[in-house]
């Protein structure tokens, strides 16, 4: 199963927010964190987390409030990410197989030359990055073995 279409103009659109949450994060506490660390709204993308975390409410909260596809990822593929991540951990990779969901699913979705504008920020249950890409998610759609949909991170964008 694919996403939905994204919006006409995400071509124009460079920021990915990478997001974490504990199971049963609340919804309204990971749309604020967002929020709060989100300076141009308009330029957000995609929403990016770790594929375990796909029907989490409070995932396709923030997904919904953007207006932008959620996409997954397995821990494999955030766990190669490591290497570009400002916040290693090895509480999250104890937990999760990955040394950081936020900042790597960010990354995983902006692409290879992508970088961090906003590294992990936390609240009490959750994270939030902030990751740009250094091209349109258009060419990017072509070159990427990234995640469609949280159904398979498989597919293409």
């Amino acid at each position: 199963m694919r996403a939905a279409a994204p919006s006409p103009d995400t071509g124009r659109r460079r920021l990915v927010l990478g997001l974490g949450c504990e199971r049963g994060t609340p919804p309204e506490e990971l749309v604020a964190l967002a929020i709060s660390v989100v300076d141009r709204p308009g330029d957000i993308a995609f929403v990016a987390t770790l594929d375990v975390r796909a029907e989490e409410p409070a995932m396709q909260a923030v997904a919904r409030h953007y207006g932008v596809p959620l996409v997954t990822f397995t821990a494999a593929r955030l766990e190669a990410e490591t290497p570009r991540l400002a916040n290693p951990s090895d509480i999250v990779f104890a937990h999760t197989g990955c040394h950081g969901v936020a900042e790597a699913a960010a990354l995983a979705q902006a692409g290879e030359k992508a970088r961090l504008v906003r590294g992990k920020t936390k609240s009490a249950h959750a994270t939030v990055a902030i990751a740009e890409s250094s091209q349109s998610f258009a060419a990017l759609s072509s070159q990427t073995d990234s995640a469609s949909s949280h159904i398979d991170s498989r597919e293409r964008v």
